[in-house]
């Protein structure tokens, strides 16, 4: 199997249908709340992605078939001041799992974000998406805490719609 990872170029008719399909399959998973995206998600996302400078996408091919996607976002750390790389999504589809794609794909996008003057990657995982959590570990990941006394840093959320 030949397995291709690239950066989304979100003009490109072909990445906007692998992005969309991968995205809407990892909605369907229960790590992304078993529910798939609404018509409005499908028809407008890619778009709207395209609108953001912040934004990246990195899309992984199995003998040309859509099989992974990573979506992450620029930010910026005030304690180094310099961008830093959210990544928002890490999906693979559940018949390419197992197979390295998602290292691969977080490869890609910090070789990308070294390029770009980043100083760090984040990203948040469900506790537990024990799977996910060993693939980031062996990639250097870790939780964040600035004194361990305080413990780790948490991830909310307020839904504003």
């Amino acid at each position: 199997m030949a397995t291709d990872i690239i950066i989304a170029d979100y003009q490109n008719p072909l990445h906007a249908a692998a992005l969309i399909e991968v995205l809407d399959a990892y909605a369907l998973d229960p790590m992304g709340g078993n529910q798939a995206l609404c018509a409005e998600t499908k028809d407008k996302l890619v778009g709207e992605l395209a609108k953001l400078d912040s934004a990246v996408s990195i899309l992984a091919f199995v003998d040309d078939k859509p099989a992974g996607l990573l979506n992450g976002f620029f930010g910026f750390s005030t304690f180094k001041c310099k961008p830093l790389l959210n990544i928002h999504d890490v999906a693979v589809k559940a018949e390419y799992r197992g197979q390295g794609i998602s290292l691969q794909m977080i490869n890609a996008v910090q070789a990308f974000a070294l390029e770009k003057g980043c100083c760090k990657l984040t990203l948040e995982v469900l506790e537990g998406n024990i799977p996910a959590q060993n693939a980031y570990l062996k990639l250097g990941f870790t939780g964040y805490e600035l004194d361990p006394q305080l413990g780790k840093a948490m991830f909310w959320e307020k839904t504003l719609e």
